[in-house]
């Protein structure tokens, strides 16, 4: 299978890259600069807000399967516009198409969101990534939707966010939840996903839910760092506008896929 992988230079989009290569997929992974760096994977430049140049390189490749990842938190262009354009030059050479969403795209609320829920977004982030699910369901009604959650693994922002909080560096919020996914096993599940016929919108994220300064806590504990440094606040103290409690119920996932999603503390452990 030929597997082409939009924003394979990011952190989820070149472990896609990796573990595809692994599976003995042929891996075709995009980069806007610098390269993909992933052993196994052909590079290809791309800038996702121009859709012609997307149009052209998907025609190009031929993939049987095209995983789209890109995004830029303050870009609606690339959130939105680019996720368009690649659900088109999907649909338009006949390939499976799994597109990244994201909890930002809900507000928040006491209660876990199902996959179908419809979006409710407080911030230009979550409207952009609410666009860009708009757009691929009109364009694709064949593709899935991946909702997902904190991406952890070594090296990710979230972790290195912690460790700035842990530092002093940073500040965690107590009233804001999510239900974090390890990277290793977010690639499996869009992998598999790949190669299944699945349709429409599907929550895909750890089953534990924690606030964000719980996981510093969690990081410290993995990596023997002071938690006595750890500094937090509330997103109501600090002015922020953006979902508070998200969390995502991942059982219809976890039912469909032989991926097992492993919880935070199990991650961290």
């Amino acid at each position: 299978m030929r597997v082409l992988v939009v924003g394979g230079s990011g952190f989820l989009g070149s472990e896609v890259c990796r573990r595809g290569v692994r599976a003995g997929f042929s891996v075709v992974g995009t980069f806007h600069s610098g390269s993909v760096g992933v052993p196994g994977v052909a590079g290809r430049r791309l800038d996702v807000t121009d859709r012609a140049a997307v149009r052209a390189l998907v025609a190009q490749v031929r993939p049987d399967t095209v995983v789209a990842t890109p995004y830029r938190y303050d870009d609606w262009t690339v959130t939105a516009d680019g996720a368009a354009h690649v659900a088109l030059a999907a649909a338009e050479v006949g390939a499976r198409l799994v597109h990244l969403s994201s909890d930002a795209l809900h507000g928040g609320r006491p209660t876990p969101y199902a996959d179908d829920d419809p979006p409710s977004p407080v911030n230009a982030y979550g409207a952009a990534k609410a666009a860009a699910e708009t757009a691929v369901r009109a364009l694709d009604p064949g593709a899935a939707l991946v909702r997902t959650s904190l991406i952890l693994g070594e090296g990710s922002k979230q972790i290195e966010l912690c460790r700035d909080a842990l530092a002093g560096r940073a500040v965690l919020f107590t009233d804001e939840f999510r239900c974090p996914i390890d990277v290793g096993d977010l690639a499996d599940a869009v992998l598999e996903l790949a190669c299944s016929s699945y349709a429409g919108l599907l929550n895909v994220a750890g089953p534990d839910a924690v606030s964000r300064a719980e996981l510093g806590l969690l990081v410290a504990g993995r990596f023997g760092l002071d938690p006595a440094g750890l500094k937090t606040t509330t997103a109501a103290a600090a002015g922020v506008v953006r979902p508070s409690d998200v969390r995502l119920d991942s059982a219809r996932a976890a039912g469909l896929l032989r991926t097992r999603l492993r919880g935070v503390r199990e991650i961290l452990a």
